[in-house]
């Protein structure tokens, strides 16, 4: 189990910052993911991680031992940072059996035969791909052949382990399973991963702790999947982690509407979180927290109904805007209720407030 600390790292381009005094600390033993739209700098953090980039400025430290520092003039070459890397394009040889690719990482730092086997098998136990060794990756799926490409990192480090949208070029079954195993996996090993993705839904179902990147390389959250979406920290996070409606307020008379042509009151009294500013107001809401009720004043139609098995997606029409709910099914009667055309009353909780001109966003 490794820890990863990064202090005040700069990374430019030519006259391109992409990350700016980035600092960030991934504890042992957990699995810590980078989340944020592209081109915010995770693949540049990775590289960082790794050594495959140096910084203008800050520090690097693996397990306490500083990997690279400018100011210190040390710089370790990547092969001896201990690091194993999983990329999105699995990135095996295709020449080589799935054992000879397992074993490379062992054969460039000329680990004895007799140990060199006993690694390379045990990584392949714990991909489940013990019985493929001969094989070519040309005979493997692609969930094989990402699996092979984790054995391979095994044998580079089973204490540090960076993956790279290692799922993205998987269908959704075989990335509902290699997540599954990727835990399983970190649960036996104990070991330290970072996982980088873009897909919000494999880092809230994989990781112990999420850090969200914003669009300009900045550090926007850090917290579990229950804090993030409970709690997200600016309109940025609420935004960028799920599916969210935002409908316009105002606060009149001591009392808050929606700010339609025909407002429609929405609290009495000013609601916690309202901004103190007199610029004009949003409410973020989720659709799952948009409820159908008919005893509610304030009425919407629906204007389509989509089955998803356990749940209902419904596109409602309120004050000229379209909205998103959704609702989990009942397979009762209370389901025919709610067709196309019908109007609904609709109310709703765990929402929250933010200016409107806040520009982050995704």
């Amino acid at each position: 189990m490794n820890k990863v600390e990064l202090e005040n790292i700069t990374v430019r381009y030519g006259d391109h910052t992409v990350l700016d005094n980035f600092s960030l600390t991934i504890p042992e033993g957990k699995i810590i993911g980078i989340v944020g739209p592209s081109a915010c700098g995770k693949t540049t953090v990775v590289r960082a991680i790794c050594g495959f980039v140096n910084p203008q400025t800050g520090t690097v430290k693996i397990n306490g031992n500083t990997m690279y520092s400018k100011e210190q003039k040390v710089n370790i070459a990547p092969e001896r940072r201990n690091v194993g890397v999983v990329f999105q394009d699995y990135a095996v040889w295709p020449h080589l059996s799935v054992y000879d690719n397992v074993a490379y990482p062992l054969k460039k730092r000329k680990v004895n035969k007799e140990e060199l086997d006993k690694e390379v098998k045990e990584a392949l136990r714990q991909v489940n791909m013990s019985s493929y060794e001969k094989y070519l990756p040309s005979q493997l799926s692609g969930g094989q052949q990402q699996r092979v490409a984790i054995a391979r990192a095994l044998t580079s480090s089973k204490d540090l382990l960076i993956m790279d949208e290692p799922i993205t070029n998987l269908d959704a079954k075989l990335r509902e399973q290699l997540l599954v195993e990727i835990r399983l996996m970190q649960e036996r090993l104990g070991s330290t991963i970072i996982y980088i993705t873009h897909d919000q839904e494999a880092a809230l179902q994989l990781c112990d702790k999420i850090v969200i990147m914003q669009n300009d390389g900045s550090i926007g959250q850090i917290g579990t999947d229950e804090e993030i979406i409970k709690d997200p920290a600016n309109k940025f996070i609420f935004k960028f982690i799920g599916v969210s409606n935002f409908l316009p307020v105002k606060m009149e008379d001591g009392k808050c509407y929606l700010d339609y042509s025909e407002p429609m009151l929405l609290r009495e009294g000013k609601p916690e979180g309202y901004p103190d500013t007199d610029k004009p107001v949003e409410m973020g809401v989720r659709p799952m927290d948009v409820i159908f009720d008919d005893a509610s004043p304030i009425k919407a139609k629906i204007i389509q109904t989509v089955f998803l098995g356990n749940i209902y997606n419904y596109f409602i029409q309120l004050g000229g805007q379209e909205l998103r709910v959704q609702r989990i099914t009942s397979g009762g009667e209370e389901d025919d209720k709610y067709v196309e055309g019908k109007e609904v009353g609709i109310r709703f909780v765990g929402e929250k407030y933010y200016t409107r001109e806040e520009k982050a966003d995704v």
